[in-house]
């Protein structure tokens, strides 16, 4: 009971400190089965974002917007952090992942009532989950879990004049959303490896759906040191009790990372 203490307070360190790991695996093929490990995962992610936004405006009750993966740097409107980390102990895991992507977009219109205008979006997200491994070996794994993410994202709208005036529009909300996950990673030898990842929630508690995907090629520098490339899509569907309130977003690109064994 100390030692399962000792690891609770050791995953919300790491939370709190670098963020915890969606989609680790041992640097040298697949963990070893017993003992206590620590995965820590920086990664970049370029993340396009298509959102639907619920307005108040009876003349443009939802607007349309889009920041494709190659336009991300370009259009961040503050530093993003992204990282994830893992604490193993046996069979079990405690994971989590925090992202925070601040980006703004232009909006067009597609009527003369306003003449396009800019979208400034927020999204913070942080996913916890506990594992379970009921396969391993030496060329594969499999891990079930249970968790959570929760939620706070927002617009601020600036639509431009045209046969109406100028009109700015705040949307915010912050929830959270329960989630079952699975993950598996195969060897194929030579250092590299294959790693998907994958969890589905909200069940109307929060979102009315929330959920993601991840694949990943992996590569062994050496026994410390994993190198991945791949692709993710994280994606949820809001709607708050008021019915101006909601937001349908999707945000998907290509991911790089590096994970590193203690």
């Amino acid at each position: 009971m100390q030692r399962t203490g000792k690891l609770i307070l050791a995953v919300f360190a790491s939370i709190a400190g670098i963020a915890p790991g969606l989609h680790p695996a041992s640097a040298q093929g697949v963990a070893t089965p017993g003992g206590y490990q620590v995965f820590i995962t920086p990664y970049l992610w370029l993340s396009g974002i298509n959102a639907t936004t619920k307005t108040p405006l009876p003349q443009k009750p939802e607007v349309n917007s889009d920041v494709s993966a190659i336009d991300l740097l370009s259009h961040l409107r503050g530093v993003p952090f992204m990282g994830s980390a893992e604490i193993r102990d046996g069979p079990f895991g405690f994971l989590g992942d925090v992202l925070h992507v601040p980006v703004s977009t232009t909006i067009r219109t597609h009527d003369v009532l306003f003449q396009g205008g800019k979208a400034a979006l927020n999204t913070n997200t942080g996913t916890a989950l506990i594992l379970y491994r009921p396969l391993e070996d030496p060329l594969q794994f499999a891990d079930a879990g249970i968790g959570f993410r929760a939620w706070g994202f927002s617009m601020n709208l600036n639509l431009n004049a045209g046969a109406l005036p100028a009109t700015s529009v705040s949307r915010t909300a912050g929830w959270g959303d329960p989630l079952l996950a699975g993950r598996y990673h195969r060897e194929l030898g030579n250092g590299f490896g294959l790693t998907g990842y994958g969890d589905v929630g909200g069940f109307g508690l929060g979102a009315h759906v929330d959920w993601q995907v991840i694949g990943t090629i992996d590569y062994a520098l050496n026994s410390s040191i994993n190198l991945r490339l791949g692709y993710r899509s994280l994606n949820f569907n809001y709607q708050a009790s008021d019915s101006n309130l909601g937001f349908n977003v999707h945000m998907k690109g290509p991911i790089l990372a590096g994970t590193f064994r203690f």
